[in-house]
């Protein structure tokens, strides 16, 4: 049975042409790659590279711009296939897409467990167990195991990938209703956002607590980044271009900048509970939303799409691990305790520190080149035609 493609609204037809090919914006590679790369780095204890990172400047930082642009690469491709496939195919497409983030996260979980209870093993660092929160696993492995399969139970730095997986798995119904009515869409993400954040709401971890990003309240910078895809940033285009935005936007980064700043550095007792509210990061405060907003109003302004710098060789290396996300991510994760065991067992000075993190975005950009190559090569492979008597004579020879 052929299911047909549905009949397509206006607003549906106004999707399909805004999400063509054709109007692919490289920016979101390149600052999804920047962002993959700052996660690496942020993941290093005691690295003092990291400062070249957002976060420690502002209250936003690089996990708000990987889950923003994932929600918008997620309407672009998904909107496109519902639009020319239908709402069933384009669900399984999605739902098989979910499937693929699920077992490299369980991949990762298990080299990323094995990894650290190897080094605390052999190395007599046992307490890599409990930094690491894996000491669950040496005490009840098979209880572990199963939470860990649910997304319940995850060791350090593995939260953001079960983030995706979750909202990913709910973006179906979302995606059709934003199709047809994209600002209700996001009217009641919000809604979700103010409730979740109002009732204390999240998923439940192993074994206690919440999940350290807690999706009811991340779906909401998902679904901004979905809002944008499907239209929203061309109808915010005029607010976003005005002067007064801008110049709101810069005093508004210029003031994350100072709390951030002076309560890293200890300047001043009284912005430090401010910060801690402002940036709190597990229910999305809505600072860091602003925040983020505010960034991508002065980008919009700095980097147009036309920007020539997009097609240059040194922007290649980003934009690659933009376009090979999902496998960068998970490798830098795995990098990123790598590196954090050289610096405790061998040297923590800044000649490492910097060696360290240079090697790891070398090795997740040739990881990234790797795989875009690796894609190529079905497309190039010679199409010969061959008789089923030329193989079984061939066979039968050899």
């Amino acid at each position: 049975m052929q299911i047909h493609p549905p009949v397509l609204t206006v607003t549906e037809r106004a999707m399909a042409k805004e999400t063509s090919p054709a109007r692919r914006d490289l920016r979101l590679d390149f600052f999804r790659g920047l962002a993959n790369w700052a996660i690496f780095l942020d993941h290093i204890p005691n690295n003092a590279v990291a400062w070249v990172t957002t976060r420690n400047y502002g209250f936003s930082d690089a996990a708000d711009v990987f889950v923003f642009i994932s929600g918008y690469t997620a309407a672009f491709i998904y909107a496109r296939k519902m639009v020319a496939q239908g709402y069933l195919a384009g669900t399984a497409l999605l739902i098989r897409r979910v499937w693929q983030l699920y077992v490299a996260h369980i991949l990762l979980f298990v080299f990323y467990a094995v990894a650290i209870g190897y080094v605390a093993q052999n190395y007599g660092h046992s307490h890599l167990l409990d930094e690491f929160n894996v000491a669950g696993l040496i005490e009840q492995p098979v209880a572990t195991l199963a939470q860990g399969l649910l997304l319940k139970f995850k060791p350090l730095n593995l939260d953001v990938l079960p983030l995706y997986i979750v909202l990913m798995a709910g973006f179906a119904p979302l995606l059709i209703l934003m199709m047809r009515a994209p600002d209700a869409a996001l009217a009641a993400s919000i809604m979700v956002y103010v409730l979740a954040r109002h009732f204390g709401s999240n998923f439940p971890a192993h074994p206690s607590g919440g999940w350290y990003f807690n999706p009811l309240a991340w779906q909401l910078l998902f679904t901004m980044g979905a809002w944008a895809a499907l239209g929203g940033a061309a109808r915010a285009q005029a607010l976003a271009r005005s002067r007064t935005v801008l110049i709101a936007s810069v005093a508004f980064v210029v003031f994350a900048f100072v709390v951030t700043i002076g309560a890293r550095f200890g300047l001043s007792t009284a912005l430090s509970p401010v910060f801690d509210v402002l940036s709190e990061k597990t229910n999305l405060a809505p600072y860091r939303i602003v925040h983020f907003l505010a960034l991508a109003v002065i980008v919009v302004h700095l980097v147009p799409r036309d920007w020539k710098g997009l097609d240059s060789k040194l922007a290649r290396p980003v934009i690659v691990c933009g376009q090979r996300s999902l496998e960068v991510f998970c490798v830098g994760i795995f990098l990123s305790f790598v590196g954090h065991f050289i610096l405790e067992m061998y040297s923590d000075r800044l000649i490492t520190q910097i060696g360290v993190s240079v090697g790891g975005v070398v090795l997740m950009t040739a990881v990234a080149l790797y795989r875009t190559w690796s894609r190529t090569l079905d497309a190039r492979a010679p199409k010969a035609s061959v008789t089923p008597v030329a193989i079984g004579s061939k066979g039968e020879n050899e």
